[in-house]
């Protein structure tokens, strides 16, 4: 169903799109660390809680993704375009209301969470957590255009709406760090902007349909009113797939707190070396993303065996791409962390955690993050959904506080335990792959 060409087309625009979604999180933190340690650490901190609202609804729109994915395998274009209506209106909705939570919550949920950091760190928080929460509304449009765009095979829309809000970010982030001395707030100010015009971008080009073989389309903008009956179907793949992506941030934001406790050299190690250790798994995530697509479009054709083949193709490109560039990393390190304003003592730190995760990525990361897209492209969500939980509360959490405080392995120790997590991803989840029973659960 998928020749080499059409893999190609569809992938790189995914890795560059998936770049430049790490380089604005990047940009962010390079120029807000001009501002000094305790921004760095309190953008570090918020971003733990943006990341598990965020993952609520791009969860969501990954759900929608798949069941249109599907009816586009089965050639139903009426159920797909009703997905797509659906998805829109649902992360809409979702994202408001998260962000209305958020800020409610504006200094009780970093009190709660981080109330161990130091006072400065904390004002820093309050101002980035309010910024960012307004753009929640715009992200989840954003999120659930993109992946609509990718379940059409169209991963180039995506990717040019995403250069541009780059460049929107960057620029806005030089003119109100820079230049009006906003430190983190001119950061959080320049993210809203750009994610705003993303989400309108998004919404225009669907319903202007920029490409004849695109086949999901907004003939209305006036897209109030529910479908539950697709919605269900939406919530069937997105409510397990929001509630793995959820726990498991949530599991992050605990360990962030415990992070919190060993100090502000600390945070800011740990949120350099998150930002650098993302890089090598860029073209991986690209392909995972991709894989959502290509097996979904199997799985709703009928084609198993089929879906079980780009499997395994994709999850070996994902550890040949994730090597090469993992090694790179390693020899790289200390030039990557010496563009951010660190101390001496956290750029050692940042360094030595870095180079471990580069080791550990490359042994076992596409097997516990790519692959399992193609379980949940063909709809066994909830076998996921539990491994993932499980693994997260059971080893990352509770290995982080006996391997960081119980044998004092302080920093170091907490990515320790993210990386047992990862073994114990890989076994269970390579097993159910291997076992078949993942087959026969798509949308009906």
């Amino acid at each position: 169903m998928f020749s080499k060409q059409d893999l190609k087309r569809l992938i790189w625009p995914l890795v560059i799109e998936q770049l430049l979604a790490v380089t604005i999180g990047m940009a962010d933190t390079v120029m807000v660390s001009n501002c000094g340690e305790a921004a760095v650490s309190g953008v570090s901190l918020v971003d733990s809680v943006n990341v598990l609202l965020i993952n609520i609804f791009s969860a969501l729109a990954t759900g929608g993704a798949i069941v249109a994915s599907q009816y586009l395998g089965r050639d139903d274009l009426k159920n797909a375009n009703g997905a797509a209506k659906q998805l829109l209106l649902s992360v809409g909705a979702l994202s408001t209301l998260l962000a209305l939570g958020a800020l409610v919550g504006n200094h009780a949920v970093p009190n709660a969470i981080f109330g161990t950091a130091e006072a400065d760190v904390m004002e820093n928080c309050y101002v980035y957590f309010f910024w960012s929460a307004l753009s929640y509304p715009f992200l989840g449009v954003y999120n659930g255009g993109a992946a609509l765009f990718r379940a059409m095979g169209n991963s180039k829309v995506p990717m040019r709406t995403s250069i541009i809000m780059n460049l929107v970010n960057i620029c806005g982030n030089a003119i109100l760090i820079f230049g009006f001395n906003m430190g983190v707030a001119g950061a959080a100010i320049a993210t809203l902007v750009a994610r705003a015009l993303g989400a309108f971008l998004m919404i225009f080009l669907l319903h202007s349909k920029p490409h004849q073989q695109d086949k999901i389309h907004l003939e209305t903008l006036r897209i109030f009113h529910f479908d539950w009956s697709m919605i269900r179907k939406i919530l069937g793949i997105g409510i397990p797939n929001g509630l793995e992506n959820g726990m498991f941030q949530i599991g992050k934001i605990l360990v962030q707190g415990l992070i919190a406790s060993f100090g502000t050299v600390a945070i800011a190690a740990n949120a350099v070396a998150n930002s650098v250790a993302m890089l090598p798994q860029i073209p991986s995530i690209a392909i995972g993303l991709a894989m959502v697509t290509v097996v979904g479009q199997c799985v709703g054709a009928g084609e198993y065996q089929q879906a079980k083949k780009y499997v395994w193709r994709l999850t070996a490109l994902s550890y040949l791409c994730i090597t090469v560039l993992s090694l790179l990393e390693i020899a790289g390190a200390w030039l990557l962390v010496g563009f951010y304003s660190l101390s001496a003592e956290a750029s050692a730190m940042a360094v030595e955690i870095i180079v471990v995760n580069a080791v550990a990525t490359i042994l076992i990361w596409p097997a516990s993050f790519t692959l399992p897209n193609g379980l949940r492209a063909a709809g066994d969500v909830r076998f996921t959904m539990v491994v993932s939980v499980v693994s997260m509360w059971a080893f990352r959490i509770g290995f982080s506080y006996v391997l960081a405080q119980g044998l004092h392995m302080g920093l170091l120790g907490v990515w320790c335990a993210m990386f047992i997590d990862w073994f114990v991803r890989t076994l269970l989840l390579g097993g159910r792959f291997l076992s078949n029973k993942w087959m026969g659960k798509a949308v009906r």
